[in-house]
């Protein structure tokens, strides 16, 4: 068996977050990895960046937000399109319940 499971760590005793199917004094295999997201990581990433095996995501601050009366302009829009909404397209695929 392989799990991965959430333990909290109090007074010297990992105490596990729910149950386990083991038995009683079963020996088990822990490997312990720490919640919090580690310097190590980004340290990865970075190198990997470096090495051109991976692009960084573009920055998004650039972007400016559609404004309501865009947003309202593209509703009209679309629902000047021939045919069905998209909600009962999906409704009729999802077939009877």
């Amino acid at each position: 068996m392989s799990e991965i499971i959430t333990d909290v760590y109090e007074n010297g005793v990992l105490r596990p977050l729910s149950s386990l199917p083991l038995q009683e004094h079963q020996t088990v295999r822990l490997q312990v990895l720490n919640s919090e997201p580690s310097t190590d990581v980004q340290q990865v990433i970075q190198s990997l960046i470096e090495a051109g095996v991976v692009t960084p995501p573009p920055h998004r601050n650039d972007i400016e937000p559609v404004s309501e009366e865009a947003r309202w302009e593209l509703a009209q829009k679309l629902g000047q399109c021939p045919g069905k909404p998209l909600s009962e397209i999906i409704i009729e695929d999802r077939g009877p319940y």
